[in-house]
């Protein structure tokens, strides 16, 4: 029985086990605040460019800094969020008014809309129905709403844990900022240990791919957001802020911002203005081309070696799998296994020779 305590392999065995078990627990102490860190990190890391700058107009004081910075990051993150919110507010109450004013009127489709081949038969069909019994599209508009209020109902019950979330990310933010070279260093040499020195390129790769979703993505989603929003404004929609709000957050999943775009087109085509819908259907279609085939792929290419393909699977994937932070979450993942593919793919060449 003593030897058997004392052998080597049933030492590591418990030792493998202890560590097992902490890394577990450990997790389970992190695990609700992993999102808060994860957003940290990505917001410090795409800001960082900016802090060394401020940091070195503070003469160093790395702390004086990263308050500063932090600071500056929340006011660029809630003070657009409020003005949007007062915004939305006006324009929503606007297009609730619009809206019933429409129905009790009723839907008059313009003849060119009805002489469209199949859908123009298809609207004729469906606005008669509505004419004939009008009562349809109020209880059908009544459902909606009662489903949207269960939701925004089950959304303001979440906002206070979404608030905690957010505190906490500020708050990582701010050590991110002052500590992030060391603990970068410390990452690294970590990394290290386990992987050696090819862990290089997989933070290379993770580092391009995140400079690829925010250029590539976001920055492209805004752009087209503000400049279909011109366009809504134009037509006289009657809220062009919250539909170019839903057309920047639709713009950030690829080739989703479309919907939105023509839902407004067709709404101004029922509505019977002609000539604006049409001139917004020009507009978007421009302004959505040049964006979607032209604008992101070029920006994703430029900051990584990696397909739009892929990091549109990545965007798709990761928004299903973990929710807002996989934005940027999967399609870092993909780009570190195909990172790993071509070290292997690179290794097999070097090889073959020697074979």
């Amino acid at each position: 029985m003593e030897d058997l305590v004392s052998a080597p392999w049933l030492r590591r065995l418990i030792i493998a086990g202890l560590l097992a078990a902490c890394v577990l627990l450990g997790f389970r102490v992190m695990d609700p605040f992993i999102v808060p860190l994860v957003w940290a990190g990505i917001l410090a890391f795409v800001s960082w460019p900016a802090y060394r700058w401020l940091r070195d107009k503070c003469r160093g004081h790395t702390t004086v800094a990263a308050l500063l910075m932090t600071g500056a990051m929340t006011a660029a993150v809630i003070a657009p969020l409020a003005w949007l919110a007062v915004v939305l507010r006006v324009e929503l109450a606007h297009t609730w008014r619009e809206t019933q004013t429409l129905l009790a009127g009723g839907v008059q489709l313009p003849p060119a809309v009805l002489k469209l081949p199949w859908i123009g038969e298809q609207l004729r069909d469906l606005t008669t129905r509505a004419a004939q019994d009008p009562q349809v599209l109020g209880e059908a508009l009544r459902k909606v709403t009662d489903r949207s209020f269960n939701q925004i109902a089950h959304v303001i019950g979440g906002i206070g844990r979404e608030a905690v979330k957010l505190l906490l990310a500020v708050v990582s933010l701010f050590f991110v900022y002052r500590d992030g070279e060391r603990l970068a260093t410390q990452l690294t040499r970590g990394l290290e240990q386990v992987l050696g020195p090819r862990v290089h390129k997989y933070l290379q790769a993770i580092g391009q791919t995140v400079k690829a979703v925010v250029y590539g993505l976001v920055l492209a989603a805004l752009v087209q957001g503000v400049l279909v929003g011109l366009g809504y404004w134009l037509a006289g929609t009657g809220a062009p802020v919250f539909l170019a709000a839903l057309t920047t957050v639709s713009g950030l999943i690829p080739f989703a911002a479309p919907t939105i775009w023509g839902c407004v087109v067709a709404w101004l085509l029922l509505k019977g203005s002609t000539v604006a819908g049409v001139g917004l259907l020009i507009w978007g279609s421009i302004v959505m081309g040049w964006t979607d085939h032209i604008v992101r792929p070029f920006l994703i290419s430029r900051e990584a070696e990696i397909h739009f393909l892929v990091v549109m699977f990545g965007v798709l994937g990761g928004l299903a799998a973990f929710g807002l932070v996989g934005l940027f979450v999967g399609p870092v993942i993909l780009a570190v296994l195909l990172a790993i593919w071509r070290e292997w793919l690179l290794e097999s060449a070097e090889a073959a020779p020697r074979a």
